[in-house]
Formats: structure tokens, sequence, C-alpha cells
């Protein structure tokens, strides 16, 4: 599929911009630049697109008003600075939507709004509504409330999570890079813009290792990650500078510009999807050769019998993480019994669990249907 195939096949594209572009490298809102957004956004809006937009820049615009030079350190600066930028970033982005006879919504989230399944399924709800009002929706993290426990990172995650929250076909990051690169072409002048790659590729992540700049919490690392996240939901992702001329309407119309990261063709259930997202999880259980093997094929249960540690505190029903003998990480899911109940049963077979336990809930420690294979 050509990228021109690619857009003209997309229903429902998630725009991300950074700290760096929003405010021009910390001079405070760049007003021109929202404008231009705003302005190709609303041209696909009237080509029958539904547009989301994931906008950092709360926290580096309070720093601007503020007086700030440097970003702080201590939790409750960051919260005052994100409570006051917020203000600014929205009306800014209200008046240049509305410039173009278009209605714009302001949409704060934190991890914990979608790790809760019943939060989550609320926030997709709103958003699907907000899409069909003819509103585009302008999502950052919620940072006036947010703590270490509950936060994304960085907005390239947030930007994927709201991609397959929405099931979006397309997700597009503005950076202040042209792409993706083969080196950092700041260090090294042979460097090798990317052009196309498969999102996932571990040599991908290897070529994009750095961190981001003063303002952003986000490296070109964050961003390929982003596109993998991005994949399971079948969304292509593209990366690209925000400073080049009509960047939105020139990858409208077919042009390629800077790198694409394609998805695979299989796509995840949006239960399974859910779990799959899930950024902070309750516990960790480490299977023997045997389960971790059975889960990879995929379609298997997990059993107690193939759990060689349980780590960590849950209770019934929450997410954990599955991990092969060397501590990485091969699925997730939900679990039948807490961790408790689960130390108790482990490398036992199900026949014995009422005998254990006094009880029995499922034979199976996670069921198939509540597994995700990674």
């Amino acid at each position: 599929m050509a990228p021109h195939d690619l857009w003209g096949a997309a229903r429902r594209i998630v725009v991300k911009v950074g700290s760096t572009l929003v405010t021009n490298n910390g001079r405070g809102l760049d007003r021109a630049a929202i404008g231009r957004w705003a302005e190709q956004l609303a041209a696909l809006r009237r080509e029958g697109k539904e547009v989301l937009l994931v906008s950092s820049g709360a926290i580096a615009e309070g720093m601007q008003r503020l007086g700030w030079t440097k970003r702080p350190h201590q939790i409750h600066e960051l919260q005052a600075a994100a409570a006051v930028g917020q203000m600014g970033l929205a009306q800014v982005y209200e008046s240049s939507f509305a410039s173009h006879q278009l209605g714009s919504a302001q949409i704060l989230l934190t991890h914990a709004d979608l790790a809760d399944r019943v939060r989550y399924l609320n926030a997709r709800s709103t958003l699907y509504t907000l899409l069909e009002l003819g509103i585009v929706p302008v999502i950052n993290e919620n940072d006036t409330v947010v703590t270490d426990e509950i936060k994304f990172g960085d907005n390239d995650t947030l930007g994927a999570l709201v991609t397959n929250l929405v099931e979006a076909d397309v997700l597009v990051i503005l950076t202040d890079q042209a792409g993706l690169f083969s080196a950092d072409p700041r260090r090294d002048p042979s460097a090798q813009l990317v052009r196309e790659g498969r999102a996932g590729d571990p040599n991908l992540e290897a070529m994009a290792g750095g961190a981001g700049s003063e303002l952003g919490r986000g490296g070109m690392l964050t961003k390929v990650l982003a596109a993998k996240r991005a994949a399971t939901s079948g969304a292509h992702t593209i990366i690209a500078s925000g400073r080049e001329p009509d960047v939105l309407a020139r990858l409208a119309s077919g042009e390629a510009i800077g790198t694409l990261l394609r998805a695979r063709v299989a796509t995840l259930s949006a239960r399974k999807q859910w779990m799959a997202d899930h950024l902070q999880l309750a516990g960790q259980l480490v299977l023997d050769e045997g389960a971790a093997r059975a889960l990879a094929s995929g379609g298997k249960s997990l059993l107690p019998i193939g759990v060689l540690e349980v780590r960590g505190d849950f209770t019934r029903g929450e997410v954990v993480s599955c991990l092969d003998a060397q501590d990485a990480e091969i699925a997730r899911g939900i679990v039948n019994y807490s961790s408790t109940e689960a130390r108790r049963i482990a490398r036992r077979p199900s026949s014995e669990i009422e005998s254990i336990l006094g009880f029995v809930e499922e034979s199976e420690l996670i069921h198939r249907d509540n597994l995700v294979v990674l």
C-alpha cells in the first residue's frame, strides 16, 4: 500500500504534536503554527476524515507564563505549571479551530483512566460522541493531578493509546526532526533518513536510542515504541517534522514525508487491546518453559502448574504480566485468582485447586479469552 492509498483509506486520524513545536522551543505558544495545524485539520474534516489531536505544551506554556527557564523536578511545581499552561493551550486551540467553523473539546487523561475497564469504555464513548458531533478532541495528559504511578510519561505513548482507544487508522507524530534516522543526525553527518519500516522492528528501536529535548520528555525511541503500540490495533504511524510547510495537507495528498512505520495486518480485539495497553500492571507470573511455549503458540490458557513464581500483590480480575524464565514479557491477562491464592496453587495441577483453597473459581489461572500474547 502506497502512502497515498494508506491515507486515502484512512477514516480516523490521530495527530500528535510535541512541546517544542507547540511552544516554539519554549518561547511561548506558537499561535501561528497552531493556526496552520488547525487549518490543515479542518481541511481533513471537510474531506470526511475524523481527526483527533494529542498536544503537548501545557507544562512548557506554564513555565513560560511563570517565568521559569528550567523544567522543575518537584511534582507540585510541575502540576502548578500544567494548571497555568493548560488555560492558554485550550484558549489558543479553541480560537484556532473556531476560525475554521470547527468546535473543539479538551480531554485530559491519566493512565488510571485507561487502566480501569469502565473508565476506559467511558472515555472511548465520549470521544466517539465528539467525533460524531464534528468536534475535534484536543487531548493531553492530566498533568495537574498526575503522579508517577498513573502517568503515561510522554505524549507519544498517549498518542498511541488514543489511537488504539478509538481504533484510528493512522497516527501522525509531528516532531522537530525530519523522521527516524539510521543514527543521530546531530552527531553523525552520514545518518540517513529511514523512509519506511515495519512497526515493532527491533532494529528500528536500536536506531532510535537517545533522549528528547529539554522541554519534552520523549525522544525518537518513544516515537518508535509508540508506533509499535499503535500497530497492535492495525494503525500505521508517520513520524515527520511539524515544521514542514503544510505537512498534513501534503501527507493527505500522498506525498512521502518523514518515516512511515507500517502495522502488521492482524489486529487485537478491543478487550485484548485494552489489556495490551496497560502501562502499569498489578503483578507478574514467571512461567516454566512448557507454559511459556504454550502461550507463545497462541490459543492456550495459563494453568497454575506452569507458574514458577508469583510476584506482586494483586486481586482477582486485575491485569498481570506473564514472563518467561529470562524475565521477558510474553503475554498479559486477567487473573482468576489473587496473588495469595496464586502462590498457593502455583506448580500444582488444576484438579487440586479446590483441596488447596477450599473452593475453585476456574481451572485456569488465566483463561485464553482473557489473555493477549505480545
